[in-house]
């Protein structure tokens, strides 16, 4: 395949790969979140598992379909200096010069092998190919800062415009915040392995990989970042408003339950006080409360004292103020969780980068 037609393959995969996660990874993901089809933390586990043995599978694919890079070929490092390359070269070719090498294609092999130690030896067509790969070399691509800039403006913003559209809607909040900071992530990256003098990526974790690969293979992988962000962030969105809205019809409820119960107190104490007799003793009528029509109360009370339905009062209020604060609790902790997951992740993912890179 030309150089030409490996660049329109990588652009048609890439569009590909989009509608792929789009169209059917996205459903495939939302089915097995969907509620009630495995525990939450099970869903959530197989939902991570699928997206990234999915994104692995088809990266994996890709890569190996584009062929091993000039320094893979020749079994170098990026940092193996002309001597070493040279050696290298001259075993190679030995090996698999067309009057040696019984294989059909021995021929397209030792051009192959070739084609790299040509662009090896050259400091700046190397420098090119480190930067641009391939389609750098056969467009005979220099790095420009303002044509750089440009380009990367131009994609981050489509990304951006696809992004906001596809997480559009209460659900998607949350899965917005974390694509655009993975966004940002990349973004950052991107510029400093693009705009350093050397490759800084570290040599004894990626000793053959070059700058146009690692941009290549996050470009790769954003698609899938960015599904299953929409699709676990709807997942865990959680509507603090309907919660609330339900909780207070609930307060709203135990209210008008317990102006019932005192409202038959008040009626009690009035008779008590109309018929002149002592309060321990007598016993009056109980109006029925919806609660007690529904069931809740576990003895039903024909006939009670003033005092029995100032306790029945007292344990209405504790068992009410235990439902509020438990929901209040849940309200906290599932706002706290979702605000401050991609803070959270960030900071991680910033001590991790620093890390490979300044090691």
């Amino acid at each position: 395949m030309s150089e030409a037609g490996a660049e329109a393959s990588d652009d048609l995969s890439g569009i590909g790969g989009f509608l792929f996660f789009v169209f059917i990874v996205h459903p495939a993901t939302a089915w097995i979140l969907r509620p009630g089809r495995f525990e939450r933390r099970k869903s959530i586990m197989y939902a991570i598992a699928f997206l990234a043995g999915l994104a692995a599978i088809k990266t994996g694919i890709e890569y190996n379909s584009k062929g091993p890079n000039y320094y893979v070929r020749l079994g170098v490092s990026r940092d193996s200096n002309p001597l070493e390359i040279k050696r290298a070269y001259k075993k190679l070719s030995l090996q698999l010069h067309p009057d040696k090498n019984p294989s059909p294609d021995a021929s397209d092999q030792f051009d192959s092998v070739k084609q790299a130690y040509d662009i090896l030896m050259d400091l700046e067509l190397r420098g090119v190919y480190n930067k641009f790969g391939s389609p750098g070399i056969a467009s005979n691509k220099r790095f420009d800062e303002t044509q750089f800039f440009v380009e990367l403006a131009v994609f981050y913003l489509t990304w951006g415009m696809m992004v906001f559209v596809l997480t559009l809607g209460k659900k998607s909040g949350d899965a917005r915040q974390w694509v655009f900071t993975g966004m940002i992530v990349m973004l950052v990256l991107e510029i400093a392995i693009m705009t350093s003098q050397e490759n800084p990526l570290p040599s004894w974790l990626f000793p053959q990989t070059t700058e146009y690969e690692a941009v290549w293979l996050m470009h790769s992988l954003f698609p899938a970042f960015m599904n299953g962000c929409r699709s676990l962030g709807a997942f865990l969105y959680v509507d603090l408003e309907a919660q609330t809205r339900h909780l207070l019809l609930a307060l709203q409820e135990q209210n008008k339950d317990v102006l019932l119960v005192l409202r038959d107190v008040q009626i009690g104490v009035q008779s008590i006080l109309a018929n002149g007799s002592g309060g321990g003793n007598t016993s009056v009528g109980t109006r029925s409360s919806p609660s007690m029509a529904s069931g809740n109360v576990s003895a039903p009370l024909l006939r009670a004292t003033p005092t029995g339905k100032i306790r029945e009062i007292q344990e209405r209020l504790q068992s009410s103020n235990a439902h509020v604060v438990k929901a209040v609790s849940e309200l906290k902790a599932d706002g706290k969780s979702s605000s401050s997951f991609g803070f959270y992740a960030f900071i991680l993912a910033y001590v991790l980068f620093s890390f490979l890179f300044n090691r």
